[in-house]
């Protein structure tokens, strides 16, 4: 669930969970084969760069990355993955957007249906949800004892948006544009980056409880854990 609320750490730890299941990587090698089909040198495909930095940060074999870019390229055999982003609401008025990685866009769009119907929600057309999001570039670094302040002068002075502390790591915004510029910046004053990627941002978010915000939460992670989908946005602020 994005938007910054309690729910980010949560989403966060649970990304770190799927790290040690695995289920990240598939994630990271679908992202990687499908940048790796616009040119193989991560020097010349920003994107690339991006997805492999992503998958270093995850401590993703080095064999496991080259083999994606070669089945890319065409050099292996290899799948055409295909991006498609779906959109709708779920109980409560709360909207949803589902990106997704696939080669086999009919089984997937069933999948997700059968998951929108089952929690009370259901699937609009395309640009239904979407004007309540941004698209902006997110970019996590644990906090390493690092000050809010210095941060965040690093990260204004590169071009980003914003800097939001949560817990023990911080969260820099970027507009798309910038976002290449902010993430290379940080990298190369040695920061570690957690994980930097473009995403939808809700514009406002609407407090949802009780058992909607149950069938909300049980959607979203129902969602995540199909194998074609990569994220899952939202504008829910879950109350407990």
């Amino acid at each position: 669930m994005s938007g910054h609320s309690k729910w980010a750490t949560i989403k966060r730890k649970k990304a770190a969970l799927d790290s040690k299941r695995g289920k990240i990587f598939t994630k990271l090698i679908k992202e990687i084969t499908i940048a790796a089909r616009a040119g193989g040198d991560i020097n010349g495909n920003p994107r690339l760069r991006l997805a492999v930095d992503n998958a270093k940060a995850q401590n993703m074999p080095l064999d496991n990355i080259e083999r994606a870019i070669k089945k890319a390229t065409g050099e292996l055999e290899g799948v055409v993955y295909h991006e498609l982003t779906y959109e709708g609401y779920a109980p409560a008025g709360i909207a949803v957007v589902v990106e997704v990685a696939t080669d086999n866009k009919n089984r997937t769009v069933a999948e997700v249906r059968h998951l929108f119907s089952k929690y009370g929600a259901g699937m609009g057309e395309t640009g239904s949800v979407a004007w309540m999001f941004d698209r902006k570039g997110i970019i996590t670094l644990p906090a390493e004892g690092k000050k809010e302040d210095d941060v965040m002068e690093i990260v204004l002075d590169a071009g980003a948006d914003d800097l939001t502390t949560e817990e023990d790591y911080f969260e820099v915004a970027t507009t798309i544009e910038s976002f290449e510029t902010v993430r290379r910046t940080l990298v190369d004053k040695k920061f570690t980056v957690e994980n930097a990627s473009l995403q939808w941002i809700a514009k406002n978010l609407i407090e949802v409880k009780g058992e909607d915000a149950e069938k909300v939460v049980k959607l979203i992670e129902s969602l995540e854990d199909l194998d074609d989908v990569q994220n899952v946005f939202s504008n829910a602020d879950i109350v407990e």
